[in-house]
């Protein structure tokens, strides 16, 4: 079931819906749900409505051209992994690399990270930190660049989204704990993020600045894919800029969930991202963005998540 957040065109209050099969017109569920984080909150009954009353009403739905899509759900915590092994040992060769050239000012910095192979840590478990949850924005909506910033960068990720509270979870029970999936772009100013790293501590600004992380532009359930069958594309200006693979996941969702959920409850409407898929940023091929450039990130059975970015 793919599941959507959105608001007529002339109002500007939040509502719910399913996205039918054909994917040009959603289906009015706020009757029955106030939000999505309502509709995660009701479990297996309150999907099974869901489900229900999307067949009842599909014979009047609102079509797409007549709603903006919003963010699908606002997180209840926001935290971001990092996953991918390719992205990870990438983006640190091209940071050595960006000593030369316009980035030679970056030098310092780059000496301070002292990181020059993947620390042995993140093979043991996953990373991770908090991100902003109070900066969610979904598709179509415009990122707005952050002052004092000047390399952006996008990531395209892949976002599980928690429908069952639990703590300690085993890893044999993890994916019951997961209600379904979106797109994730984690928006990084990078010569921001490499100025504060350089103290041991962080991300901090180079990632908290509103606008800063979009989800979407639909939320669908586990049961409808294979997390690890997805080919995550991105794209500027509509050029391919980069192709990976969810299979590429070093650390797989049910170690994450097992890990996050240490000594730790994770509560229904948390999101937890992948971390940047191999190939998925502009910060592994040293090409950065610029104002009025339009970002698409597109992940197998999700959609196509479409930002602008203006200064």
């Amino acid at each position: 079931m793919k599941l959507v957040t959105y608001r007529l065109r002339d109002d500007q209050s939040d509502r719910v819906g399913s996205l039918l099969s054909s994917l040009d017109a959603v289906v009015d569920l706020t009757d029955h749900f106030r939000d999505m984080l309502e509709l995660i909150d009701a479990g297996d009954p309150g999907l099974a409505q869901a489900r229900q009353l999307t067949e009842e009403r599909a014979g009047r739905p609102i079509p797409l051209t007549d709603i903006g899509l919003r963010s699908p759900l606002m997180p209840r915590q926001l935290r971001d992994v990092m996953a991918f092994e390719q992205h990870y040992q990438q983006s640190i060769d091209q940071i050595a690399r960006l000593r030369l050239g316009p980035f030679a000012g970056l030098a310092p910095l780059v000496r301070a990270l002292g990181i020059a192979k993947i620390p042995r840590v993140w093979y043991e478990q996953p990373i991770y930190y908090k991100c902003n949850r109070f900066s969610v924005v979904g598709t179509d909506c415009d990122v707005r660049w952050p002052r004092g910033a000047n390399l952006l960068d996008y990531e395209c990720e892949l976002a599980a989204v928690i429908g069952k509270t639990g703590k300690d979870i085993p890893r044999e029970r993890a994916l019951e704990h997961i209600f379904g999936f979106t797109i994730y772009n984690d928006m990084t100013a990078r010569d921001l993020q490499l100025r504060e790293m350089a103290a041991r501590l962080g991300p901090a600004k180079g990632k908290d600045f509103d606008t800063g992380n979009v989800l979407g532009p639909w939320l669908v359930t586990r049961d409808e894919l294979d997390p690890y069958a997805l080919t995550m594309i991105s794209r500027v200006n509509g050029e391919e800029r980069g192709r990976g693979y969810s299979r590429d996941m070093h650390h797989r969702w049910e170690d994450i969930v097992a890990h996050l959920s240490q000594n730790e409850t994770l509560h229904a409407g948390e999101v937890i991202g992948s971390g940047t898929v191999g190939n998925g940023c502009g910060l592994e091929q040293g090409r950065f963005l610029a104002a009025e450039d339009v970002v698409e990130l597109e992940i197998t059975g999700l959609g196509c998540l479409r930002n602008r970015l203006i200064r």
